[in-house]
C-alpha cells in the first residue's frame, strides 16, 4: 500500500473509531432500550412491508386477470375473422366453379 493510503486507511479507522466512541457518549438511551426501539421500528417496517407485498400481489392478480381477459377476447375476435374469411373463400371458389 502506497504511503498516501496508508495515512487514508489510518485516518478512516481513526474516525469510525472516535464517531463510535462519542455515539456511545452522547446516547440519550441505554443500550436495552435503543435496541428494543430499533426492534419495534424494525417489526414495524417488517408489517408495512408484509402489507404491501400483499397489496402488490392483489395488483398483480388484478392485472393478470385482466390481462387475461383482454387476450381471450382478442383470441375469439381472431377465430371469428378466420371463420368468415373461410366462409368467404369457400363463396368465391363455389362461384368461380360454377361460372366455369
Amino acid at each position: 500500500m502506497s504511503r498516501s493510503g496508508k495515512g487514508f486507511t489510518i485516518g478512516l479507522l481513526t474516525g469510525i473509531t472516535a464517531g463510535t466512541a462519542l455515539a456511545l457518549l452522547f446516547a440519550p438511551d441505554t443500550g436495552k432500550n435503543l435496541r428494543g426501539k430499533i426492534s419495534y421500528q424494525l417489526s414495524s417496517y417488517i408489517d408495512e412491508l408484509s402489507v404491501l407485498i400483499d397489496k402488490l400481489k392483489d395488483e398483480k392478480e388484478k392485472i393478470t386477470s385482466q390481462a387475461k381477459q383482454d387476450s381471450d377476447k382478442v383470441v375469439s375476435d381472431a377465430k371469428q375473422r378466420a371463420d368468415d374469411l373461410i366462409k368467404e373463400a369457400e363463396i368465391l371458389l363455389k362461384n368461380i366453379e360454377k361460372s366455369k
